[in-house]
């Protein structure tokens, strides 16, 4: 096992731009709700994507056990909604726009794209938990948009090459 400091790996990890995604989930009429970058999709046949908890998470276990999980994948105009969904202790809900979508999971108004899911599998990986989610319900809202993205600990937006 290779022997380094956590700062280093987490400073190495930084040098690769994700996009900001939050996953909620609704349990007995309560949605839930969290920020992570740590998403991916999975397969094509069958459409499995990949979500990646932290096990400190005070939200990912609604959701596990909703059996749901929805991806909103944020436009750069999202950020507000991404800092709330990154406090834990509130209700991050209350001030967002949001419906229901087949599974009952929030879908926040003005997304890029948003993926529904059936909660696949879990396994462990450190830290966090891999959450694999069986699509069953997907579609893009806002084409238009620039996604939010994150690079180096700080929030940014896709820069055209046009």
């Amino acid at each position: 096992m290779a022997d380094f400091d956590g700062r280093v790996f987490r400073n190495t990890m930084s040098q690769f731009c994700t996009g900001v995604v939050v996953a909620t989930g609704c349990l007995n009429g309560k949605p839930a709700g969290f920020a992570a970058q740590s998403f991916v999709s999975l397969s094509l046949d069958p459409p499995l994507v990949a979500l990646c908890p932290g096990k400190t998470s005070t939200s990912w276990p609604t959701l596990r056990d909703s059996g749901h999980f929805c991806i909103n994948i944020l436009a750069s105009d999202q950020r507000a909604i991404c800092d709330v969904m990154a406090k834990s202790g509130i209700d991050k809900f209350a001030a967002l726009d949001w419906q229901g979508g087949v599974s009952g999971s929030p879908i926040f108004n003005g997304v890029i794209a948003y993926i529904d899911c059936a909660l696949e599998a879990e396994h462990d990986a450190g830290d966090h938990t891999i959450a694999v989610g069986r699509v069953l319900d997907l579609a893009i809202r806002a084409p238009e948009k620039e996604p939010l993205l994150f690079f180096q600990g700080r929030y940014g937006s896709f820069a055209s090459a046009d």
